[in-house]
Formats: structure tokens, sequence, C-alpha cells
């Protein structure tokens, strides 16, 4: 009955496993056919500028969400933490403060929002996806009132510090700084999520949370601490576009909100315990990104655009729960 009962879990498990296959072949297949019917598609300039310009904004702050959604929660308030960081930087530097202190300010704007949620969460008990949709209307509030309705702040390339591009436009060993940030925050938060126990707390609370609750671990502690790190890393977000746009446009953060929740659980199918996790959001934000600009470049207009990645998000997270059906 034993030998039964493995040879099954085996089989279930690489059914799963074709699954994921097959998810991956059909990401390729749209990538071949784009790179076929969409004029540009495979230029080194079109690929350069989907990496800077969509993937590494939107994989920070995909990042962000990960982290919050590793313990079954979501923070629908990153686009605040990521407008909060650039509206203080872009003011900041238009009356003339030194860049370390502006960009030391920023952060701290952003993570004012994550002490925010975490004392609404983690002190008062509000359920995350309230609490942080609270903080979002609050953010957008604010943002109105401080810009007479919604009017953008634009930078003078005169009053801009030589280093201020280089944020988003500097390089390092070749290599655009964004993709850096990229790089450096995805490896932090892996090994947080993977390799020391607030990662294992963070899982815990995300697969048996009552376990975690009677077990003597600090839940409220814990939650805190993913929401002032989610907020700090969505605000990198911010200092990015400040430097690229050279303004601050009130609630142009909330634009990565979907697609960051959508990259967070798409990457979800490439986890055999079908857990949020780097690897998998990464892979989903370059699919989303790329995915977009193919259908930008065949001529589809924005709201289609929106459609069909809804639609992929439907067809990923059905698969994953085929996949992890099979496995029961």
């Amino acid at each position: 009955m034993s030998e039964l009962t493995a040879t099954e879990v085996r089989s279930k498990s690489g059914r799963g496993n074709v699954l994921r296959i097959l998810m991956v072949l059909t990401f390729a297949a749209l990538l071949v056919f784009f790179s076929v019917f969409a004029p540009g598609f495979v230029r080194v300039s079109n690929i350069e500028s989907v990496l800077l310009n969509n993937v590494a904004p939107l994989a920070i702050a995909a990042l962000a969400m990960t982290l919050v959604a590793s313990m079954g929660a979501i923070d629908l308030s990153i686009g605040t933490s990521i407008d909060f960081a650039c509206l203080v930087l872009v003011t900041l530097i238009l009356h003339q403060v030194g860049l370390p202190l502006a960009l030391a300010a920023a952060l701290l704007a952003a993570l004012g929002v994550g002490l925010f949620n975490a004392f609404l969460v983690a002190v008062l008990g509000v359920e995350p996806f309230l609490a942080t949709l609270g903080t979002l209307f609050i953010g957008q509030s604010v943002q109105q009132l401080s810009s007479n309705g919604g009017q953008p702040i634009y930078l003078l390339s005169q009053v801009l510090p030589p280093a201020f591009s280089a944020i988003s436009h500097g390089s390092l060993l070749g290599l655009p700084l964004p993709l850096w940030y990229v790089l450096g925050l995805a490896l932090a938060l892996h090994l947080l999520l993977q390799r020391t126990r607030h990662g294992r707390v963070f899982t815990l609370l995300g697969t048996q949370a009552s376990v975690a609750r009677y077990s003597g671990i600090a839940v409220g502690r814990m939650i805190a601490l993913a929401f002032v790190i989610s907020a700090l890393t969505a605000g990198v977000v911010g200092l990015i576009l400040a430097s690229n746009v050279k303004a601050w446009v009130p609630l142009s953060g909330n634009a990565y909100l979907l697609n960051a929740i959508g990259a967070a659980y798409i990457g979800t199918i490439f986890s055999p315990a079908r857990r949020p996790n780097v690897p998998g959001t990464l892979i989903g934000v370059v699919l989303l990104s790329f995915v977009a600009n193919g259908l930008l470049l065949i001529g589809w207009n924005f709201y289609w655009q929106q459609v069909s990645t809804g639609l992929l998000i439907f067809v990923v997270l059905a698969v994953g729960a085929l996949s992890g059906r099979q496995r029961h």
C-alpha cells in the first residue's frame, strides 16, 4: 500500500512538472510569435528598452509584493510607496537639497507607508487587504491635495545634480544600474525567504497561520517587518521614476500595482509547492513585460493589452490550480 501511494505521488508530481513545462513552451511560443509578427520585437534596442523601462521597475514592485504574498497577504499600497518616494525626491531636488540626503528622505517616505501599514495590521489587527486599501486611498488623497488636484512637478535640468540621471541611466561593469537594483534586491529577498528563520516564518504564516500564532512566534512583529521591507523595496521604484522622467506625476506608482500582483502569482506556477517565490516572480515580470511590448508593436491598443494580460494571468493560475489538484 505504501509503495502504491509513493508511486501515485510520483506520478502526480510528474504530471505537475509536465504542466509547468507546457507553460514554459507556451511562453516560448508567444515570444516566437512576436518575433515573427511584431516589427522590431527582437531588435537589441527594443529589448534594452523593455528591460530598463518595463522589466526593471515592475520587477522591483513585484518583489515587494512577493514578500508580502509569501505570508498569505497582499499590499495594495505599493503604488503609494512608489509615489511618496518619487514626490519627496523630486521636491527636495527642486529645492536644491543634496542628492544623498534627498535619496535618504525619499526612502524614509516609503518607509512611513510601510510603518503605517504595519501599525494597522500588526497593532490594530486590520486585515492586510483592507489596511493597505485604506492606505492606498489616503495616499491618493494626500497626493491630490499636495499637488493642486494632480499637477505634476517637473525638474529643470539646471537644478539637477550630476549624479541624478545616473540613478536610472548609469551603468556598472557594462550593466545598467536599474538591472543591478533588480539583481541585488532579488538575491536579498530570495535569501531572506529561503535561508533565514524570518523567511520560514513568513512561509508558515502563509500556509499555517494558526500554527504560527500558537507556537510562540512574535507574529505581529513579523508581519510588521514584511510590510516595512515591502514599502522600502517599492520605494526604490520611485527613485528610478524620478530620475527617468525628471518629474513626479501623481498616482503614477499605481500603474505597477496590478501587474506586480499578477507577476507574483504567475510565479507560483514555477514553484513545486505553488508558493510565491523570487525566481518565479521574475519570470512572471519578463513574461508580462514582453507580451505587452509585443502586443503594442503588433498594433493592439492599451485596453486590449489589458484584456490579454488578464487572460494570460487566468490561464497561468488555472494551470497552477490544475497542477495542484493533480498532486492531491
